[in-house]
């Protein structure tokens, strides 16, 4: 799996999620529930992630989207 987005932006974790699931792309949403130890203050961020034989297409997707700006700059590297 390879990291797609970080944010503590909840709103953006749950459009990334439902166009991933639109394109039937397998993901996870990491550190979901690290909010108990921040207190659920918002300062951890959630991780997304796709299997590396995605990759390529969900950031496409994303970008399409106009979602690239919040792509992490190094999820297209090996």
């Amino acid at each position: 799996m390879r990291e797609l987005v970080r944010t503590n932006d909840m709103v953006l974790v749950s459009a990334v999620v439902a166009l991933l699931d639109g394109a039937e792309i397998q993901h996870m949403v990491l550190d979901q529930n690290m909010s108990v130890l921040d207190g659920s203050l918002g300062i951890l961020p959630w991780r997304i992630v796709v299997p590396e034989d995605r990759l390529s297409t969900a950031r496409r997707l994303l970008e399409d989207a106009g979602l690239g700006h919040e792509l992490r700059p190094d999820a297209g590297k090996a």
